[in-house]
This record gives structure tokens, C-alpha cells and sequence, in this order.
């Protein structure tokens, strides 16, 4: 962490000697004045003044600033933008309500994005906010079957139409997920991994309980890949249970590959207070694992998903009557469900009591990641609410957490969860010169989610300004029309 702050501070000196050149009083070309600026590395908790040049920080003081713009931000909160490692919308749509709920960064790190380069060209000069993804295994895996080249194709318009080809990817590798695949193909899986990763990848989205019937062998090389290359892989695990979770956490000490866990709360159900003792204890060792929680008690997925295999009721404690259709916002029965899986489609699967989710929220180092669906009206209220709900109900109202442990949360700890495969994150998740200035400015006391899952999405209130690589996106509320300043985030193999 030192050396983080150090390279930012020789950042910080070459952008602030620029632009001092020949001056003997600085202006900055954005000063954000009187905010109480929340940095969770060094735990600055003080009114300050934050000078901006170009896209950095460039000074936080106590002393006025001198400004080509200045815009008075007294009465809110200065935080490091939102990091969100875990969403599924890939477009502006998406984008929307992440800002309002004051995400910078937005990443595709559970399932992945196939075709990667093409994706990232997509992206270029579109983003509102700061963009990236992992590599896909399971489409790395698909298109290693040359029988499937067709249904490959299919995905990768799909993708370059700018759609979620989630549901289409689902449809066409799952029934293949069984398939025993050969050493041949195993070895052109770990060679299309290796080449998406030169293709900016962050890690290696690994949704194995999207594929549980494959082969545990197959899933123990690719962590073996990931061991040796040092990149992290995000997994869904292969069941909502104790086991899956053990099996992650098995290969990873095996292979020594650095491994997140999604979503524990979702996979972990009851047992989330013990499922979280063994990432603690995994830490303690000195393991590279983390894991996030989403703050709702609904999780969501495709209905078609092997999710919804025989024994479903059983395994996740639920009847026909937990899920609810998104398309419709009905309640399912088993002739709906009968109906509605053979057609595919998204549900919210109402699985989890508030307890759990508290006890996630308050384990120290757990982080905050929105699992964000692709929109749809009456889409999970989790695509638009997650960071504004956290800070407005689980710090202000049930005081589960303190402000700055929730900030910890959604800023700094995805930052340094992500610095090893990718480098530019060290510059983010922070509030001091030399970081980039993702910044988001928000009322404490009136922020709140509004998205719900009776009446479907909503922006976010209480976020007043969001500040994407020094460019505003959000202002007064508001957004800037026209503006397109999100970057793409690559892992460190980009060729």
C-alpha cells in the first residue's frame, strides 16, 4: 500500500509541476469546495478543499483553493467513486442508474464478457463510466468445441450489438456443460483463456454453477492456470451450499490462485456467519481470497439456468411462490414455472433473511458489489439501488455499519482487490492527490435506494454530483448530457 501512495504522489508531483510551470499560484481546473472528505486509506474525515487537474487529484487541503471552476459542495460528502466489481448490464442504459447511485467503475468480473476485444473496441468513447470485464470460462470452454461454431457466431453478434448475451450464452452452453471434453480441448480452453486475457481481461470469470455438471477436473486446471499467471478468478460457486464453497477455497490453496467469491450471501444462505469465518481464516494464512455481498434479500437469475434443475425447492429452502417473473412482476406456480423455463427468462428468487444479510454487510473486509442485471422495467431493484441502500439504510438507519467502513467497502477494498491484475486501480478508490479523480458527492443524510421489486427501477436519491476521470457525469443531480468520459479498465496481460 505504501508503494501505491508512493507512485501516486510522483504522479501527482509531474501533473502538479505542468501545470505550475511559470505560475507562482496554481489553478486548478476544478475545485470542489468545503465537503467532508472521506478518504478510507489514510481515514481523513475533515472538511477540505479538493483540487482537480485534468483527470487527477491534484490537492486536498484546508486552505481555499484557487479554481477555473469551483462548485461549492458544502453540507455533502466527498468520497472515492463507487467500484462495482460484479454487474451484468454492459451498456448505458446500465450505466444510467449505476451513476445516480455513485458508481465510476463498473466491471463484468463473475461471468465475463466473451469476444473481449471486440467488446472493449465497442465501448470506446460510449462509457459514461469506467468499464472492463473478465474472461468468460465457460464461452472460452464452449468455443473450444469445434461443433459449436455456429452458436459461437450467434454470441458474438449478439455481444457486438451491444446486448447481454447472458441469456443467449445460457440457453446454448448449458446443455453442453455436461459433455466430457477432451485433453485436446481442455488444453485449447486454457489457450483461449490466455489469449482473452492478452486481450485485456481482468482475471477469469469462473460462474461454475451455471455448468455444475462439469467435470471437477476441468475446473481444477483452469485454477491451476489462474495459480500460475496470478489472476484472479471470480466464481459463482458450483451450489448455494457449504461444500462449493469449499471446493473454491480448496483449489485456490491448491494452486495458489488468488480467488473472490461472489455474492457469499446468495451461496452461502444460513450458513453465511461460518462460510465468512473461513475466508477470515483463509486470510489469516495469508490466502489472496475475498468475497462481496449484495444488500437485499432476493437474488436473481435465468429461469432456464441450472439454478432451476430437479431439487431446486430443496436446495434452496423455496417454493413456486419465491420467484417472481420479471417480465411481469408475477408470482410464479408450477404451471407458470413450467411454462416460463421452457421460454426463458429472468426471476427474482426471494430466498434470504435480513439477518443474513446484515452479518454480511458487517464482516470487516466483506465487499459491497451489485450483482446489476441487464435492464428490464421490474429488473432486480439490486441493478439500481445497492450503494445508495447500503449507506442509506444499513449506516444511517440501522446503524449496522459506520460511514466509513461502508465507503471502505465500495471504494478502496475493490480497488486493492483488483491492483494486482490490474494496475491502473491503484490510482482509484482513494480521495488523495494523485488519484484519479472518480469521485462521488453524496447527501448522508438523504441518501436512499428507490428501486424496489414491487414497482420496479428507480434512480437513486441522494447523489449530487459524480465525477468520472475529472469530467462531471452527474451534476446536482442530474446528468451531463453528451458526456463520455468513462476509460476502459484492462488486466495487466493486455497485449
Amino acid at each position: 500500500m505504501e508503494k501505491n501512495r508512493l507512485l501516486r504522489l510522483i504522479v501527482f508531483t509531474l501533473v502538479f509541476c505542468q501545470a505550475a510551470s511559470g505560475q507562482q499560484h496554481v489553478e486548478y481546473d476544478l475545485v470542489l469546495a468545503g465537503g467532508r472528505v472521506m478518504d478510507p486509506e489514510t481515514r481523513l474525515d475533515a472538511i477540505r478543499n479538493v483540487g482537480i487537474i485534468g483527470n487527477r487529484i491534484a490537492q486536498v487541503s484546508s486552505e481555499p483553493l484557487k479554481g477555473k471552476e469551483i462548485v461549492d459542495v458544502s453540507g455533502l460528502v466527498v468520497a472515492p467513486g463507487f467500484i462495482d466489481l460484479h454487474i451484468h448490464g454492459r451498456d448505458n442504459l446500465e450505466q444510467q442508474y449505476q451513476l445516480h447511485d455513485g458508481v465510476t467503475t463498473a466491471l463484468e468480473l463473475e461471468w465475463g464478457i466473451e469476444n473481449l476485444k471486440a467488446w472493449y473496441a465497442s465501448r470506446e468513447s460510449r462509457a459514461l463510466i469506467n468499464y472492463g470485464a473478465s474472461v468468460c470460462w465457460p464461452y472460452e470452454r464452449f468455443k473450444s468445441l469445434s461443433k459449436y461454431r455456429e452458436e459461437v457466431d450467434a454470441i458474438n453478434r449478439a455481444s457486438l450489438r451491444g446486448e447481454s448475451s447472458i441469456t443467449l450464452m445460457t440457453n446454448t452452453i448449458l446443455p453442453a456443460a455436461g459433455e466430457p471434453i477432451t485433453g485436446e480441448e481442455m488444453r485449447q480452453t486454457l489457450a483461449n483463456i490466455r489469449a482473452s486475457l492478452e486481450e485485456g481481461g481482468i482475471g477469469i470469470g469462473v460462474p461454475i454453477g451455471y455448468l455444475p455438471e462439469s467435470n471437477p477436473s476441468e475446473l481444477f486446471r483452469v485454477y491451476q492456470l489462474a495459480g500460475e499467471l496470478q489472476a484472479p478468478i471470480f466464481t459463482h460457486t458450483r451450489y448455494p451450499n457449504i461444500l462449493a464453497i469449499q471446493e473454491a477455497l480448496a483449489n485456490a490453496v491448491l494452486t495458489g490462485a488468488p480467488l473472490h467469491l461472489v455474492h457469499i450471501n446468495s451461496m452461502a444462505l444460513g450458513n453465511i456467519q461460518v462460510s465468512l469465518d473461513m475466508v477470515a481464516a483463509a486470510q489469516q494464512k495469508g490466502l489472496d481470497i475475498t468475497t462481496e455481498v449484495y444488500p437485499y434479500t432476493a437474488a436473481s437469475t435465468g429461469l432456464q439456468s441450472a439454478m432451476f434443475d430437479a431439487g431446486w425447492q430443496e436446495r434452496l429452502g423455496i417454493g413456486y411462490g419465491d420467484l417472481q417473473w420479471v417480465a411481469t412482476g408475477e408470482r410464479l406456480t408450477q404451471q407458470t414455472f413450467d411454462t416460463y423455463r421452457k421460454e426463458g427468462g429472468i426471476v427474482i428468487i426471494h430466498m434470504m433473511k435480513p439477518e443474513w444479510i446484515r452479518t454480511g454487510i458487517a464482516a470487516p473486509g466483506v465487499m459491497i458489489a451489485s450483482d446489476g442485471m441487464p435492464y428490464a422495467k421490474l429488473a432486480h431493484p439490486r441493478t439500481a439501488g445497492t450503494f445508495a441502500r447500503v449507506l442509506g439504510k444499513y449506516v444511517r438507519e440501522e446503524n449496522v455499519i459506520d460511514l466509513m467502513g461502508a465507503l471502505e467497502k465500495m471504494t478502496l477494498l475493490p480497488a486493492i482487490r483488483l491492483e494486482g491484475i490490474a494496475p491502473m486501480m491503484r490510482f482509484k478508490g482513494r480521495i488523495q492527490a494523485g488519484a484519479d479523480a472518480d469521485i462521488t458527492i453524496f447527501n448522508p443524510g438523504t441518501i436512499r435506494d428507490k428501486a424496489t421489486f414491487e414497482g420496479g427501477l428507480a434512480f437513486s436519491e441522494g447523489v449530487e454530483y459524480v465525477l468520472v476521470n475529472g469530467t462531471f457525469v452527474l451534476k446536482n443531480g442530474r446528468e451531463v448530457s453528451g458526456t463520455y468520459p468513462g476509460q476502459p479498465v484492462y488486466g495487466r496481460y493486455k497485449q
